[in-house]
């Protein structure tokens, strides 16, 4: 979850005004401030803004996890399993943008035979582009996740850099590459 603290700071919002529709009320819906007696009693009004704060939170999402802090509240681990390191994440991750976690119960891993589980990577920042798809390490390529869950989790809402970020500030965490190349049949 992103900290309080960071949504409140405007300058972390920097130009989200422009991305989303109904900027201030989503905002306010986030932080759970009294929304406006307008909006109560309209439900489309009220539905669009809901629509509205899930993209905004997802967008300050991305952002979040690009920093120290947010790096450091992401729930993944190393841990070694048979002859490999395997990359999991425990229960109870991100409640409003896909459950519980990647790299639990055959979610979040790498297609290719032996390769490490994948952390979620986004291939565009703008919101309704794509969605969000697991970028392995060790082939250093993004794939499909499996879990049809996760089919509908935009890929904006983690953004373009997250993996690079989180192997550039924790480079132990890379994989070495194989010494052979995969080449498909």
């Amino acid at each position: 979850q992103v900290d309080e603290d960071y949504i409140q700071d405007k300058f972390n919002l920097t130009g989200l005004n422009e991305q989303v529709p109904h900027y201030r009320q989503a905002l306010d819906m986030i932080l759970d401030l009294e929304p406006d007696e307008e909006l109560e009693d309209n439900p489309n009004q009220s539905d669009l803004i809901e629509q509205a704060a899930e993209m905004l939170y997802g967008l300050i999402h991305a952002r979040y996890i690009l920093t120290n802090r947010g790096i450091a509240q992401m729930p993944w681990g190393w841990l070694w399993v048979g002859s490999g390191r395997v990359w999991v994440a425990p229960g109870g991750v991100w409640p409003r943008l896909g459950g519980r976690g990647w790299g639990v119960g055959g979610r979040g891993r790498c297609p290719r035979h032996a390769h490490s589980r994948a952390p979620p990577a986004g291939l565009s920042d703008i919101p309704g582009e794509a969605m969000v798809k697991l970028y392995c390490p060790k082939c250093m390529d993004v794939y499909t996740p499996k879990s049809s869950r996760h089919h509908h989790t935009d890929g904006a809402y983690f953004g373009t850099g997250f993996p690079h970020m989180l192997f550039m500030v924790h480079p132990e965490y890379r994989p070495k590459r194989p010494a052979n190349q995969f080449v498909p049949r």
